[in-house]
C-alpha cells in the first residue's frame, strides 16, 4: 500500500509540471489553431537558459524564471510576427503551421547541437536529490517545488485569461476568431500575446525541466510526442483538459514504470494518443470535429 501511495504522489507532482508544459501548447492551438511542433524545443531553450545562468552565475533555476519568462515571451512574440501572419487566410492554415513549426524546431535543434553538442545537461541545485520523509513515504523536494511553482504559474495564467481585458480578448479569439474581430477585438494583437504567453510558459517549464530531467538538443522530439498526447486526451485548445490529461497520464505512467520498467513509461502517453484518436478524436473537453 505504501508503494501505491508513493507512486501516486510522484505521478501527481510530475503531472503538475507536465500540465505547465502542455498549457502553452494548447493555448496556442486554441487561439490560433497552430499545431506548434517546436513547442518542446522552446522548452529546451528555457532549460538551456536556466542551465547557463546556473553554470555561469550560480543562479537557482527558480530564480532564473525572472529571466526566462520575459525573455521567452519576447522570443515567442517575435517568432509569431515573423512567421505566422503570412499564413493567415490560407485554407490549409493548420496544416501549414505543422510544417512551418517543424522547420523551426529543426533549425533551433541544429543551433543547440552546434553550441552545446549532444551532451546530456542537468542543473544540480541543492534540493535536486533531497526529499521529505513521512513514515515510509518520501516526497522528492525537486518535484514538490516544481509542482508548486507550476500551480502558481497556471493560476496566474487563469488570472490573465479571466481577469484582464487582454485575457478576454484572447478567450474571445479562442471561441470564434471572426466574431471577435467583428466586435472590435484586435485578433493580431491577441494572437501575438497568446503566442508569446504560450512560449513564456514553455520557457518557465524549461527552467523546471533543467533540474528534473536531463536534456540534449534532439531530445525534444520525445517530449513533443508526450505533450501532444496530453492535449489530445484533454481536448485540443482546452486548458482544463490539458491539466486533467497531464495528471491522469503522469500517474498512470508512474505505475507502469514501476511495474513494467522505465522503458515502458513513454508508451503510456503514445498508447493514450492512439486510443484517443481512435475512440474520441475531440478528447475529453474538446469540441467535436466538424465534418
Amino acid at each position: 500500500m505504501t508503494n501505491v501511495i508513493q507512486l501516486f504522489i510522484i505521478g501527481t507532482l510530475l503531472g503538475g509540471v507536465y500540465a505547465l508544459m502542455a498549457s502553452g501548447l494548447t493555448l496556442i492551438f486554441g487561439v490560433m489553431r497552430i499545431v506548434n511542433l517546436a513547442h518542446a524545443i522552446f522548452i529546451f531553450m528555457g532549460a538551456y537558459l536556466a542551465y547557463g545562468m546556473f553554470l555561469w552565475f550560480g543562479m537557482d533555476p527558480f530564480v532564473s524564471l525572472i529571466v526566462t519568462i520575459p525573455a521567452m515571451f519576447l522570443v515567442g512574440a517575435g517568432v509569431y510576427l515573423l512567421l505566422f501572419p503570412r499564413l493567415e487566410g490560407s485554407p490549409r492554415f493548420t496544416e501549414s503551421t505543422v510544417l512551418l513549426s517543424f522547420g523551426v524546431a529543426i533549425i533551433i535543434e541544429g543551433i543547440f547541437a552546434y553550441l552545446f553538442t549532444g551532451i546530456y545537461r542537468l542543473t544540480t541545485p541543492s534540493y535536486g536529490t533531497g526529499a521529505y520523509r513521512f513514515g515510509g513515504i518520501f516526497v522528492p523536494q525537486a518535484q514538490l517545488y516544481a509542482a508548486a511553482v507550476s500551480a502558481v504559474l497556471l493560476l496566474l495564467l487563469g488570472a490573465l485569461l479571466f481577469g484582464t481585458r487582454t485575457g478576454h480578448s484572447i478567450r474571445a479569439t479562442m471561441q470564434n476568431r471572426m466574431a471577435a474581430q467583428i466586435v472590435g477585438v484586435n485578433v493580431r494583437r491577441a494572437s501575438t500575446i497568446a503566442f508569446g504567453v504560450g512560449i513564456a510558459l514553455a520557457g518557465a517549464s524549461g527552467s523546471l525541466v533543467s533540474f528534473l530531467f536531463t536534456f540534449f538538443p534532439s531530445g525534444h522530439w520525445q517530449w513533443i510526442a508526450i505533450l501532444l498526447s496530453l492535449i489530445v486526451l484533454g481536448g485540443m485548445g482546452s486548458l482544463k483538459g490539458a491539466l486533467i490529461g497531464a495528471l491522469v497520464l503522469s500517474i498512470i505512467a508512474a505505475y507502469v514504470s514501476n511495474w513494467l520498467g522505465p522503458m515502458w513509461s513513454p508508451m503510456t502517453f503514445f498508447l493514450a494518443l492512439f486510443l484517443t484518436l481512435l475512440i474520441r478524436p475531440q478528447g475529453l473537453y474538446g469540441k467535436p470535429m466538424e465534418v
